[in-house]
This record gives structure tokens, sequence and C-alpha cells, in this order.
């Protein structure tokens, strides 16, 4: 299924979809369905599970609406559902004040999960900007997520771009946190 028939994003607004997305087994199926459709065995065997734990994950996520059957066959007797992506992309709510930010802890557990022989480029950096700066930098940074991601080819190895531009919490925050 070409992705120009997909909607560009789908907002998650529900507790059932924000609880499906929230798992990282389900982010990772979902990470597979990302560039082309898949069945239950294809998924089982990117992901690492078992038949019945992807039909399971899968199952939620379809009921949740994050992702579709975009095309059946028939192998052998049996019907053979080809899963995809419901939009191109998944917009999560903000997680308001104190609130985990769902998206921040699945990548921190895809780059823990992925090989440290391949090329990374991790980085962290502390800027201090005026207002007008900080909204430019984010409005640059989500043009170059766009761009390439309008480049992205589906036969080449899957590459993640996470960034978070935030304003961490002042020293005086912190510390009343900590008590």
């Amino acid at each position: 299924m070409p992705t120009d028939d997909l909607p560009e994003a789908l907002h998650v607004t529900t507790d059932e979809q924000l609880r499906a997305v929230s798992n990282l087994t389900r982010h990772r199926i979902m990470a597979v369905l990302r560039f082309e459709p898949a069945t239950i065995t294809q998924i089982a065997e990117r992901v690492g599970l078992a038949k019945g734990s992807s039909s399971y994950h899968v199952r939620l996520l379809e009921r949740a609406g994050l992702v579709k059957v975009v095309r059946t066959r028939k192998v052998r007797g049996v019907t053979e559902r080809y899963y995809a992506m419901a939009a191109r992309a998944i917009v999560l709510p903000d997680p308001g004040e104190g609130g985990p930010d769902v998206l921040m802890r699945h990548a921190v557990a895809d780059l823990e999960a992925a090989p440290t022989a391949g090329a990374r480029h991790v980085r962290m950096a502390h800027l201090r900007l005026t207002e007008e700066q900080f909204a430019e930098l984010g409005a640059r940074l989500q043009a170059l997520a766009d761009e390439y991601r309008e480049l992205s080819d589906p036969s080449l190895p899957d590459a993640s771009l996470v960034f978070a531009l935030f304003h961490p919490a002042s020293r005086e925050q912190a510390q009343g946190d900590a008590k």
C-alpha cells in the first residue's frame, strides 16, 4: 500500500490509543509497519516475538485504530492479513506537567537496543536562546525531519531521528521536586 493513500497524521486522543502506543513492544511493531505492510508472521520475525504475542499486540493496535488491514490473500486455505499504519505519523498528546513523555522513553529504549557497532550520532547540547531563537530552532529541526522523511526509501535500513527541544526545570523547581 503506498503511503500516499494514508492520512498525514492520526492524533492519539483516547485512553485506549494512549495505552496501545505506551507499550514498547507495540511501539516496535508500529516501527515495522512504518514503511510497508506486513503479516503477523513477518512482524513476529522482525520484532523477535512469538506469533501469538505478535497477533495479540497487533489486535490491540488495530482495535485502537492505529493499524489496519490493507490487504489479504489466501495461502494454503488460510487468509493472510497484511497490516499497515493507519496514518503516516502518530501524534501523541502533550504529557502535561510532570507527566512521562512516552515518545522519549521509547526513543531511549530503541537507542539502548540498537547495535553499538553501527554508525550512531548522539549528542546533547545545552543552549541559551531567546524565545525567538528557540522557536526558530524548533521549526528548523521539524523542517529537517520532514525533509528527510520525504526522502525515505522503504528498501533502505531504518534510521531513527529523535529530538527534544525544551526548557529544563529551573534549579528551584528541581530542588522542590526532590523534597
